[in-house]
C-alpha cells in the first residue's frame, strides 16, 4: 500500500521535538502531511534539535514549530490561533497526537532496609569463584550496564547493582497532580481546543502514548503509571463522544524504547537489558517502528480502528 497524504492535511504533535513525537513528524512528512510540532526546549538544546526539524522542512510540506508551553492556556491559544490563520479554509487537522513526557518521578513509600542488596550475595559468590573483589566485579557490571549494549546484558540483571533512588523525597498530591494533567488528561483539554476551533478534518485521528506500567506497577513510577491509565480513560470516551464528528481515537502501547524520557526513570538501563532479553526479536523497540505504525493509522483504511490500546512491541508484552 502507497501512503500518500497532501499539505493540507496537518499532523498537530504536542512534544515532537524528540522521541516518538518527532520520529513520527519525519515519517509523516515525507509521506506529504504538514506538520505542526509544540515542545518546550531550552534554547541550548536547539542546536541538537534543529536538524530535525530541517528534515521535516526539507520534505516540502509546510512545517511550524512552537517553543512553547503546551500544559498553559495562553500555550494552547497562541498555537490554535496561529493555525487558524495558518490553515485557513482548506488546512485541517488530520491528526493530533499527545507525547509529553513531563512526570514526576518521585517514590511513594521509602525504601526497605534490604533493597541495596538485592543483588550482593550474588554477587559476592561469582566475585569468589572468579577470585575478583566485589568491588572490581561490581564496578564491571556497572559499566556494562551503562555503556554495555542492552541485548547483551539481559542475562546479566539479576547481578548488576540495584537502581538508586532519591529516597528523602516522597510523592506529594500536587506531584500527582501536575503529571496525571500532563500526560493524562490535557489530551481531552487539546482535543476539545482544536474542535472547537473547527480545524479538526472530517476523518481526524487522536493519538496517544502509554506504556507497560498502565498496568505493572515500577518503583517511582506511580504518578506517571496513574496519568497513562487516565490517559487511555480520555481516550476511550473520545472515540465514543467525537465519533459522530468523524473522530477516531486510538493509544499506542509502545515497547522499551531508548529515549531521552526512558533514562530519566531510575533503573531503566535494567528495564532495556530486560525488554532486549524478553523481546521475541532480542532487541528493543525504535521510535521509527512505531512511527510507521501510527502513519498507518493516519491512512483511510484505518478509520475504523477507534477506542483502543495498539501494542507496538515486536512481541515484547506477550513473551515469557
Amino acid at each position: 500500500m502507497s501512503i500518500a497524504f497532501d499539505n493540507t492535511q496537518w499532523a498537530l504533535i504536542l512534544g515532537g521535538s524528540s522521541g516518538f513525537g518527532l520520529a513520527t513528524a519525519k515519517k509523516l512528512a515525507r509521506h506529504g502531511m504538514s506538520i505542526a510540532i509544540i515542545h518546550r526546549d531550552r534554547r541550548g538544546a536547539m542546536k541538537n534539535i534543529e536538524p530535525g526539524f530541517d528534515e521535516i522542512r526539507s520534505c516540502g510540506g509546510e512545517f511550524v514549530s512552537f517553543n512553547l508551553d503546551a500544559l498553559s492556556d495562553e500555550g494552547r491559544d497562541t498555537v490554535i490561533e496561529d493555525l487558524r490563520e495558518r490553515l485557513g479554509d482548506k488546512g485541517r487537522v488530520r491528526m493530533l497526537m499527545h507525547s509529553i513526557a513531563f512526570g514526576n518521578l518521585r517514590l511513594l513509600a521509602p525504601l526497605d532496609p534490604g533493597y541495596a542488596d538485592a543483588g550482593a550475595k550474588a554477587r559476592q559468590q561469582l566475585a569468589l569463584r572468579l577470585d575478583v573483589s566485589v568491588e572490581k566485579l561490581t564496578e564491571a557490571l556497572e559499566s556494562a550496564f551503562t555503556e554495555g549494549d542492552e541485548t547483551e546484558t539481559g542475562a546479566l540483571a539479576s547481578l548488576a547493582p540495584a537502581p538508586t533512588y532519591n529516597a528523602d523525597v516522597r510523592l506529594e498530591d500536587e506531584d500527582f497532580a501536575r503529571t496525571i494533567y500532563s500526560m493524562g488528561t490535557s489530551l481531552s483539554t487539546w482535543t476539545h481546543a482544536v474542535f472547537s476551533a473547527g480545524l479538526f478534518s472530517d476523518d481526524a485521528r487522536v493519538l496517544s502514548m502509554t506504556s507497560e506500567g498502565n498496568e505493572v506497577a515500577l518503583r517511582g513510577y506511580a504518578a506517571v503509571a496513574a496519568a497513562k491509565c487516565a490517559l487511555e480513560s480520555v481516550s476511550r470516551a473520545i472515540a465514543l463522544e467525537y465519533a459522530p464528528y468523524g473522530i477516531r481515537a486510538n493509544v499506542v502501547q509502545a515497547g522499551v524504547t531508548d529515549s531521552a524520557a526512558l533514562r530519566l526513570i531510575p533503573g531503566s538501563a535494567h528495564m532495556k537489558a530486560a525488554a532486549a532479553l524478553r523481546n521475541p526479536f532480542g532487541r528493543l523497540t525504535t521510535a521509527a517502528e512505531v512511527a510507521d505504525f501510527i502513519c498507518l493509522l493516519c491512512t483511510d483504511e484505518a478509520r475504523w480502528v477507534n477506542g483502543t490500546v495498539i501494542r507496538v512491541d515486536g512481541g515484547e508484552h506477550i513473551a515469557g
